[in-house]
């Protein structure tokens, strides 16, 4: 039997899964591109490249290539196309060049954190050896193929290979695939910490040169059964997405603190994880968007949407975020599990020196649901002596003694619908028993851990602690009454009338997002106000949305969705009788910016 080439309990995307039922979240959303416009196969990709003389396989690292190469080789053969392969592989500096290029981002023996990497894709080869990779004139078809292929310079037809972010881990897991220089790494995680500081900055910055002028765009994801389609197709679906909103495909895994209340939620799901811990609803770094024709599904990474157009998607803050996308929704699930790790995130200042991040990763907690009794710790207690609250923790770490938290971090009760504020440097974790929409800036890796419970991993491994950092980086003054008065957001009404109410749900003066809660039967007219909107259904079984540009889509319960700053206004309509909450989040306007929040 041959190895498997991801390791995950989670389903492999179905070419054409069978359509979501109303009412029931949707775990494929796609956007719809019309008829005839995504094929399946290498025999349909063979198809449309005959008669070309040159073609450039361009791609992400993730992609496996030799799979690829052999089975359209194949395809070709059976067409009569006799193809003369070249692998850009082969122009790669020697590996000890590669190795002290990106050593300085890789952050030394850290297990978790490295620094953004700051040099063009290029640079993993030499400029030397790619013009050697020619084209033998009497081959029918000559083919350079890998991640950076198209930096030989030949001209000819592009194709460009896509693979989801979740599938390169869950094939990191399986060892099934290389970095781009051809290297490893001795496990999964440290496999992700050089994929993430230094494999995915490069790749991105060559995949926004290339979107104009891919030919074909190729979702790798069932190495056996692409999924193809015109970069035309590509380019019209991003620009009607940057003109009026999409949902991007959400994604699930289980953790040590996980919960039940996902499973539960979302049966669909497979069910034999022992639990689920975080939805990437909106994780965009990571997350996909489908697009679907005849009933088939092709992915490709969010990254395409904010190079086709960020200003559109993300309106007047595009020129501080560039091609960031600034706001995250994520599921946190500790129904009948655990508490989360007790943790901080870095100061603006700090993320930017140590990690290479132009803005830190601030957050808030809405309470989605929770049972009775459910508490968040924020903050710390009153009389809490830090200089003895660290000696703890540090004795935790050498002898495996629990600490009683409770006497260092402040505990607020939590209920359905309450927003607690967490700017940078706030202490804090959810307790056990609420299902958390983390509210958040986007960077998502960048927590410190001080305290987790005593807990092994997954794997049955201790996870690492950041005592150090976090203690560079905790605001020590926000405890006892100063967390009620600074981080638990006092809802106001904003508008009232027969059917609706706005409710702004005030967010800390270091945020630079915004959220509203929208209540009402019948609809309502939002404007975007040069900003775009984040929004999700949280309490009810649907909303249907329009836009003035005839964009119409149904989300169900807990479906996170974007409208585009560029759609300008759009409607919410309530289907149902009963009364329906969507949560709605944006960016501030940025003259209102404390200084430094944004680089």
């Amino acid at each position: 039997m041959s190895q498997p080439f991801r390791k995950t309990t989670q389903e492999l995307m179905p070419a054409a899964p069978p359509p979501a039922t109303g009412g029931r979240y949707d775990i494929y959303p796609g956007h719809a591109v019309g008829a005839g416009k995504i094929e399946l196969g290498y025999e349909a990709l063979a198809a449309h490249l005959i008669g070309h003389k040159q073609i450039i396989i361009d791609g992400y690292p993730g992609v496996m290539w030799s799979r690829l190469r052999e089975q359209l080789n194949d395809a070709l053969v059976k067409l009569g196309v006799r193809a003369v392969w070249q692998d850009v592989k082969d122009a790669l500096r020697p590996q000890k060049e590669i190795e002290a290029l990106v050593a300085p981002f890789l952050g030394g023996d850290d297990p978790i954190f490295g620094t953004r990497f700051t040099h063009p894709l290029s640079e993993f080869f030499d400029a030397e050896k790619l013009s050697h990779i020619k084209s033998d004139s009497s081959a029918d078809v000559n083919i350079v193929c890998g991640c950076g292929a198209t930096l030989t310079g030949w001209d000819g037809v592009l194709v460009y290979v896509d693979v989801p972010k979740n599938e390169i881990q869950f094939r990191f897991r399986a060892n099934s695939v290389t970095h781009l220089d051809g290297s490893t790494s001795p496990d999964a995680k440290s496999a992700y910490k050089r994929a993430y500081f230094v494999d995915w900055v490069a790749a991105n910055n060559h995949k926004a040169d290339l979107l104009p002028r891919m030919d074909w765009v190729v979702d790798e994801q069932r190495p056996a059964e692409p999924a193809i389609t015109t970069g035309d197709t590509l380019r019209a679906a991003l620009r009607r997405m940057s003109r009026n909103g999409f949902r991007v495909r959400p994604w699930f895994e289980p953790g040590p603190w996980g919960g039940q209340w996902i499973k539960e939620k979302i049966p669909q799901l497979p069910q034999d994880p022992p639990n689920y811990a975080w939805s990437f609803e909106l994780i965009v770094p990571e997350n996909g968007l489908l697009l679907e024709s005849d009933g088939r599904l092709l992915e490709v990474s969010f990254d395409f949407l904010m190079f086709h157009d960020s200003q559109a998607v993300v309106g007047e803050s595009a020129k501080h975020f560039g091609y960031e996308f600034p706001i995250r929704f994520d599921f946190l699930d500790t129904f009948d599990g655990g508490n989360l790790s007790v943790q901080c995130h870095p100061r603006p200042v700090y993320i930017r020196r140590h990690f290479g991040e132009t803005f830190t990763q601030d957050e808030t907690y809405y309470i989605l649901d929770c049972k009775p009794n459910a508490e968040v710790y924020l903050g710390f207690t009153e009389d809490c002596d830090l200089k003895e609250f660290r000696a703890e923790l540090e004795r935790s770490f050498t002898e495996s003694t629990p600490v009683d938290i409770k006497r260092f971090v402040n505990i607020e009760p939590a209920k359905k619908h309450d927003l607690f504020l967490i700017p940078n440097g706030t202490i804090h974790c959810s307790g056990i028993d609420n299902l958390v929409l983390e509210i958040s800036a986007t960077p998502y890796i960048f927590t410190f851990k001080m305290y987790d419970w005593l807990r092994l991993d997954l794997e049955g491994r201790p996870r690492p602690l950041n005592l150090e950092r976090a203690f560079d980086n905790l605001y020590f003054d926000r405890k006892g009454a100063r967390v009620k008065e600074e981080l638990v957001s006092q809802p106001r009404i904003i508008h009232e009338d027969a059917s609706s109410r706005l409710i702004h749900l005030p967010t800390h003066l270091h945020h630079f997002y915004d959220v509203h809660r929208l209540e009402f039967t019948g609809e309502l007219v939002v404007e975007t106000q040069a900003s775009c909107h984040i929004l999700s259904l949280v309490e009810g079984q649907s909303v249907i949305v329009e836009t003035q540009d005839g964009w119409r889509q149904q989300f169900d319960y807990a479906e996170t969705f974007v409208i585009s700053a560029a759609a300008g206004s759009y409607r919410l309509i309530n289907p149902g009788a009963e009364e329906i909450k969507v949560i709605k989040s944006f960016v501030k306007p940025p003259q209102t910016w404390v200084a430094g929040v944004v680089a």
